[in-house]
């Protein structure tokens, strides 16, 4: 089954959600599933069940209140967004199942530059050494994904002490640069597509730079 990836580069938040929105309801049983890569201006998100408690210092940074799950969390460049539009029901795969897959794709890259990471049940994401280096937020319409991942590649951490990240007060985030050599966002990404594949079961995939 193919895939196609796009690499949209830095993009206005409120742009990608609505685009995300529009192409999952105008996708046919016929629509390829597409995998977005991209970064973000500072932005704070609020998933649907976010409690207002959680967003303790905003200052200048905007706050938009979104349609995926989970409670609060920030993107800033530097940062790499994965936004997932998959149909779940063509691909046979229950929401568990994509977000125990897209965890494990992040563990398989982090696998690969000698990182143990681990996913936890009860608080979805990926962590190293108890530090959160990848949040994760779905929506499903019409049996069909999107929002996705965050993974922290190398960013500007501080926004996070203005929150409680995911709604956990103290939960430290930590990123890639920290822990190994990084390449550019775009180079992470490109490496992260093949885990991707493996794990989300695509033979091959288009790719388009914007």
């Amino acid at each position: 089954m193919n895939v196609f990836v796009r690499w949209l580069g830095r993009q206005n938040y409120l742009h990608s959600w609505q685009a995300m929105q529009q192409f999952t309801q105008q996708r046919t049983e016929h629509t390829l599933d597409e995998v977005w890569l991209l970064e973000h201006e500072p932005v704070f998100t609020q998933g649907q069940n976010g409690k207002a408690e959680h967003i303790l210092t905003p200052g200048s940074i905007p706050v938009i209140q979104t349609d995926r799950g989970g409670q609060v969390t920030y993107h800033g460049p530097g940062q790499l967004m994965v936004y997932v539009l998959i149909d779940l029901k063509r691909k046979k795969l229950t929401v568990r199942d994509l977000v125990t897959r897209l965890e494990q794709s992040i563990i398989d890259l982090l696998a690969a530059n000698d990182i143990i990471a681990q996913a936890k049940r009860e608080a979805p994401g990926v962590y190293v050494d108890g530090k959160k280096i990848c949040s994760l937020g779905l929506r499903i319409r019409k049996g069909c994904s999107y929002h996705g991942l965050a993974f922290n590649v190398d960013m500007d951490l501080t926004p996070f002490s203005q929150i409680n990240p995911c709604g956990f007060s103290g939960l430290q985030m930590v990123q890639l640069a920290e822990l190994v050599k990084v390449d550019s966002v775009f180079e992470t990404g490109s490496k992260l597509v093949n885990y991707l594949m493996k794990n989300l079961g695509y033979t091959s995939a288009n790719y388009q730079v914007e």
